[in-house]
């Protein structure tokens, strides 16, 4: 084990501010956790808002302990070009500065802890209102060791296959969002549909929830996509530039498809188009230029509002969008940097196919893109059928689906009775069943 004295005793001085900025964009992107809680909480009906928010918050919990043990050395230890090796379990030798940068190693793996953090609670969206508790948990372990960390590896890691390859991500659009969304769809077939989904209208119960966690999310994403350049920098700024930018666009996009389709701009939609923009932007913050941002966020707001049909054409019930969302936003953005990328925006990378540099960069990002949706798609499928299989299944019953996960999974409630009363009824406190004395919002 490494003693707390190791922990601190640093073989190089860590340059203060880059050590500061990322250490703050970490905590940004947990914040964004919760944030995708009231985004979430607040499209799903009332009687399932708690159920929504639990498992936001507890993947928080399970993941930030998974990570320390043995995920961080998954996806970043020496190994080979596919996974790590167990070297930083528990996180053993990681001592000095992150290589090539000023900051401490573990200043980086906590970064990174908190990407590994939000990307399985991405997919909760696609199977809202209909999965056991139990079997959550245990998707959640398996798919963090099994698929997140591997990819990680390919990705990011200095000896993963996609890293040697060339192709770019600069804050995870596949490790993150392509990833996250072809689960959701896998998840989303699996657990099959809701009952009476799409016959009966389930419309959000929150707005103003979902509004406020679409701040959130655009306020601690500055820190997932800028603190990815891991340093106080000119690219941290070029990244911040292009993440605001696409994502204003991206709203506007998405409002302007609305107004045309449906005759009415919403705010539920102008909600979703911010956090599509800010989804498509991630792989390509560091490499496009910000007029560059605006035709990636205008473009990605428009298709991702369409996608959303997508579920209703093929008879998949993704809940709240996640494929439409964050696997066709995450695959369009990093596609687009087979057009967009630009050397003149960064230096250190080669121009996309509208700059002059061919379609070299595009193949690498169509691979990168297809590897990572494939493998995230079967695995969890996998998975999803291990655990049922286990469990005895995966989805709540009839009576519970109709009632509500809050009062049966949980014995709470988000609202007070509508005739008065706590939120939290106990047969310990009331003498009464939690399932007779809650009266919630549909």
């Amino acid at each position: 084990m490494v003693s707390t004295v190791a922990f601190l005793s640093f073989a190089a001085k860590p340059d203060s501010g880059d050590t500061a900025w990322v250490l703050a964009s970490a905590a940004l992107v947990l914040l964004m956790t919760p944030g995708l809680a009231f985004f979430y909480g607040g499209m799903v009906r009332g009687k399932n808002v708690l159920n929504m928010l639990m498992m936001n918050f507890i993947t928080m919990g399970l993941v930030g302990v998974l990570w320390v043990l043995v995920g961080y050395t998954l996806a970043f230890g020496d190994g080979g070009s596919i996974i790590g090796d167990f070297k930083h379990w528990k996180l053993d030798h990681t001592v000095g500065l992150w290589p090539g940068y000023g900051i401490p190693v573990l200043v980086f793996v906590m970064f990174q802890a908190m990407f590994a953090i939000i990307t399985p609670a991405l997919w909760t969206g696609s199977i809202a209102d209909r999965l056991k508790f139990g079997p959550f948990i245990a998707i959640v372990v398996l798919w963090s060791l099994l698929v997140y960390s591997p990819v990680a590896h390919w990705v990011w890691a200095s000896n993963g296959w996609l890293f040697k390859l060339g192709a770019e991500d600069f804050a995870g659009g596949t490790v993150v969002h392509a990833n996250a969304g072809a689960a959701g769809l896998a998840l989303a077939i699996v657990l099959g549909k809701r009952k009476n989904w799409p016959k009966e209208p389930m419309r959000p119960h929150n707005i103003p929830f979902v509004l406020l966690g679409a701040g959130l999310l655009w306020f601690g994403w500055f820190g997932f996509n800028a603190g990815s350049a891991l340093g106080a920098n000119g690219t941290a700024a070029l990244a911040f530039t292009t993440t605001s930018t696409a994502t204003s666009a991206a709203m506007l996009g998405w409002v302007l498809v609305e107004k045309i389709r449906d005759g009415h701009p919403t705010t539920l939609g102008a909600a979703s188009g911010a956090v599509a923009g800010l989804v498509a932007v991630t792989p390509a913050c560091g490499f496009i230029s910000p007029l560059g941002s605006i035709v990636l966020g205008l473009v990605a707001g428009a298709v991702c509002a369409m996608a959303t049909a997508l579920k209703f054409r093929f008879g998949y019930d993704d809940a709240l969008d996640v494929v439409g969302v964050h696997l066709v936003g995450g695959v369009l953005g990093a596609l687009l940097i087979g057009f967009l990328g630009s050397h003149k925006a960064n230096s250190a990378y080669p121009d996309g196919l509208l700059y002059g540099g061919g379609f070299s960069l595009l193949g690498k990002q169509a691979e990168a893109v297809g590897a990572t949706v494939a493998y995230s798609f079967v695995m969890t499928l996998i998975i999803a059928y291990v655990v049922k299989f286990v469990f005895k299944g995966l989805r709540v019953d009839e009576e519970t689906e109709v009632e509500g996960l809050d009062i049966n999974i949980h014995a709470e409630t988000a609202y007070e009775a509508l005739t008065g009363g706590s939120s939290l009824r106990s047969s310990s406190t009331t003498g009464s069943s939690p399932k007779a004395d809650a009266e919630v919002p549909a």
